[in-house]
This record gives C-alpha cells, sequence and structure tokens, in this order.
C-alpha cells in the first residue's frame, strides 16, 4: 500500500511509545496501558483482577446494575440466556428486516444523483435503524426510533476516556443520562407491546420475541424436568440489555462500515471480486432474499469484512478496572483500583501475524494466507469472558450490507488528505467522513 493510505495515528502514539506498559493519571484517576497482545489478552482474561470499566461515567449512562457490568458466575449465567438471541438460527430470521431497511437507505443514497457527500452518519443511521428493527421490530413507532437515534448521540459523546465523569448539569454525562431515560421509556413501552403480541400466539419478528419465546420454552423445558427454573427476566433488564446492544451496533459495527466502503472503493481490484462473487452466487436467481446460507457462501466477502476490521479496528482500547493488586508481570503490579487498558491496534498490525500490516489484503484471510494461524492476535470483537456476544451479527451485518448493495449500487470514495487520519468519536472514524458517491449499478459483470 502506498504510503499515502498508511493511517495518521501520531496522536495517540504516546500511548505505546514507552513500551509495553504505559502510566497516566487523568482525573486522580491512575491509568496502565498494555501496548501488546499478551498484555491485552491477560487483562481481558484475568477476572480474578479486573472487571469492566468502561469510562467512569458509563455506570451512570448505562446503570450501575446493568449486566455487563456483572463479572464471575452472574456474569456467565447472564450470557447463557442470551446466547440464542444470536445462534444461526435467529441470525438468518434477522436478515428479511436488515435487507428492508438497507434498501430503504440505498433508495435515499441514490435519490442524490451521485451528488459527493459525506456518508460516515448515514451509514451510522444505517446501522441505527437497522439494528433497532432487528432488536425492536416494528414495536417502536418511526418517530420515536428517530427521536433514539439522535439520543445516541448524546451517549456517545460521553463516552470519551478523558471526560469530566460527575454528571452535573450541562454536561456531556447529564445530557447522557437524560438521553438513556428516554430510550429507555420507549423500549420498555415497546416490550409491553410484545409481551401481549407472544401472549396471543403471535409469531417472531424480531430479536424480542425470540427472547420472549425462547424464555417461555426453556421455562416449560425445566418444569417438564422437574429442574430449577432459570433466571426470568424482567421488562426492566430487557430494556436495559438491548439499550447495550444498541449501543455497541451503533458505534463500533457504523465504524467498521464506513471503513469498509472506504476501503473497497480505494481498492478497486477487491471491490470486483466481491462483485463477481455475489454474482456468481446469484447467478440462477439474481433477486433471491438474503439468507444465511448465500452468507454462509460469501467467502472472499466474509474474508474482506474480517481484513477491514483488522486493518482499521473500531475499537482502539477497552478500559477495565482492576479491583485488587494485579500483578501483570514479574516486574511491575497494578495498583487496586486503577484503570487498565488492553489495546487492539498493536496486536493487529503486528507484522508476524499479519506481513505488511498497513496494506489491505483479504487474501491473508483466504487459503494461501496465514491470518488464520495467529487468533490470539483477532481481537477485534475482545477477549475472555467478556467478548462481544455479537460478533457474529456484526459480521453478518457487515457483509449483508454490502452483498446487498452489489445488487444495486456503484461507489466512488473521493479521497482527502484526512481519508485516513483516524479520529475517535467513542469509535475510529476516517477524519474527512468519508466523502463518497453512490450510482445505480450499470455494468454486468461488473468493471473497474
Amino acid at each position: 500500500m502506498m504510503d499515502s493510505m498508511k493511517p495518521t495515528f501520531e496522536k495517540y502514539n504516546s500511548k505505546w511509545k514507552s513500551g509495553n506498559l504505559s502510566c497516566v493519571s487523568v482525573f486522580n484517576r491512575f491509568i496502565v496501558i498494555a501496548a501488546n497482545c499478551e498484555f491485552s489478552r491477560m487483562i481481558l482474561n484475568s477476572p480474578n483482577f479486573v472487571e469492566p470499566s468502561v469510562v467512569d461515567s458509563m455506570r451512570y449512562i448505562l446503570t450501575p446494575e446493568n449486566w455487563v457490568f456483572l463479572d464471575g458466575k452472574a456474569h456467565n449465567n447472564y450470557r447463557r440466556g442470551l446466547n440464542i438471541l444470536f445462534q444461526r438460527k435467529a441470525l438468518g430470521s434477522y436478515l428479511p428486516i436488515m435487507d428492508k431497511c438497507y434498501q430503504k437507505f440505498f433508495d435515499e443514497w441514490l435519490s442524490h444523483d451521485g451528488q459527493v457527500r459525506k456518508y460516515q452518519w448515514d451509514f451510522r443511521e444505517l446501522n441505527m435503524q437497522s439494528s433497532l428493527r432487528v432488536f425492536l421490530g416494528d414495536f417502536m413507532p418511526e418517530d420515536v426510533a428517530k427521536k433514539c437515534s439522535q439520543e445516541y448521540f448524546n451517549i456517545t459523546a460521553a463516552l470519551e476516556l478523558v471526560n469530566f465523569p460527575i454528571p452535573l448539569p450541562g454536561t456531556k454525562v447529564y445530557k447522557a443520562i437524560k438521553s438513556r431515560q428516554y430510550i429507555y421509556n420507549a423500549f420498555i413501552e415497546s416490550i409491553k407491546d410484545a409481551r401481549i403480541r407472544m401472549a396471543n400466539g403471535g409469531e417472531s419478528t424480531c430479536l424480542l420475541d425470540n427472547w420472549l419465546i425462547a424464555m417461555k420454552q426453556t421455562e416449560k423445558e425445566c418444569e417438564a424436568k422437574g429442574k430449577p427454573a432459570p433466571h426470568k427476566f424482567t421488562d426492566h433488564e430487557i430494556a436495559l440489555t438491548i439499550l447495550t446492544f444498541l449501543f455497541a451496533s451503533q458505534d463500533a459495527t457504523s465504524s467498521a462500515l464506513t471503513w469498509t466502503f472506504q476501503l473497497l472503493a480505494d481498492h478497486p481490484e477487491v471491490m470486483k471480486k466481491v462483485y463477481d462473487e455475489q454474482d456468481a452466487l446469484r447467478a440462477d436467481d439474481p433477486d433471491q432474499p438474503l439468507t444465511m446460507e448465500l452468507m454462509e457462501k460469501s467467502v472472499y466477502l466474509r474474508q474482506v469484512v474480517k481484513e477491514s476490521l483488522r486493518l482499521r479496528p473500531p475499537v482502539l482500547m477497552v478500559p477495565y478496572q482492576t479491583h485488587k493488586d494485579f500483578p501483570i508481570s514479574p516486574d511491575y503490579t497494578v495498583p487496586a483500583k486503577s484503570m487498565v487498558i488492553p489495546t487492539t491496534y498493536p496486536a493487529l498490525h503486528d507484522p508476524v501475524a499479519y506481513p505488511n500490516p498497513e496494506s489491505f489484503d483479504p487474501d491473508r484471510w483466504g487459503p494461501n494466507g496465514c491470518a488464520e494461524d495467529y487468533p490470539k492476535n483477532f481481537m477485534v470483537f475482545g477477549n475472555g469472558p467478556h467478548h462481544c456476544l455479537g460478533k457474529e451479527y456484526a459480521i453478518l451485518h457487515l457483509m449483508s450490507t454490502i452483498a446487498q448493495a452489489t445488487r444495486r449500487l456503484e461507489f466512488k470514495h473521493y479521497p482527502t488528505d484526512e481519508s485516513d487520519v483516524i479520529s475517535l468519536f467513542a469509535t475510529t472514524y476516517p477524519q474527512d467522513e468519508c466523502h463518497m458517491s453512490f450510482h445505480p449499478r450499470t455494468h454486468t459483470p461488473f468493471t473497474i
């Protein structure tokens, strides 16, 4: 890759120039930053010493009882009740919902008649709306869904690592709490509607429906076997859990989608392979619906998504807190009540695992590549007991958006001096907010 394509990262280099561990104090909080794969994995896999922290303000925003702050057995039991929501059958049922949303946004993008625009926020809105409908179906009115999308912006803005952590009136944290209250109340109303519909024998239409049905089925199975009833999620717990699902999907996945569209447009030879794969898979039926089977056959597209996530990881660091002294190495013990932060960027750009790491090379994930030989380095979705529960949903969402875009759209990226400068707004984005244009697809087969 040309030198001009390398990310401008000077703003953050001081974090790991001093070695594998760096220390800093912010708002009287002692912070230790790990800057290699081994230390980062150790933190993520040490629940006896650390617990999720995100940022100090997050407990105010998501509420202290939110499941993401659980640890140990309580956390494991909670996650077990959620696993069914992201299994293959459930994921397949979400695809028609997602595609309906994609087509609406594709219509909007085409309505701009090829105008060059900043599309970063369009990608975010697509993620928000598709995830809201996947999670809550049509139980939420359209105007409320749009308002929730706007309110989530305040939550994201309060996630800065260096931020005033106390929710005083006028602060970002205070605004985020008010936004969370609005979103939570909207979710509660949707959950109440869903419970009534499911109680009357309604069919599953979204993640929420799947959850309510699964709880009822599991309860009956345990009763028949004489086993103790599993945890029965309350409306409050469901609302807070979906709040965190949407929090993850609207930030990290929006970042990933922005980078993937940009990278594809900047690498036309890769983009052509994606188009050609989708054309070949749909040769017998160009208008076949989006299915899990189709996505599972999209081998090259999956490689592209993984490579985009590796080269431009949405999340660079995941804050944890030590609840007791943590002997992270023979030479250093992190004090209790410190923030300790594993980083992903160095591991994902390790030249041993990923030769020529600054290049965009989806083939490194193919049969002739070596990337799959280093699974420990691919920490895009975390690691350990708190790894991302929705990993496959996120990858499926990215793949299906691109796959459906190939059916209707051709797109171009217009690089600027800031296209590969990494900026942070909770997650990573191109500094120039991604200048692109979208056009109706006119070339079959696709031509560069």
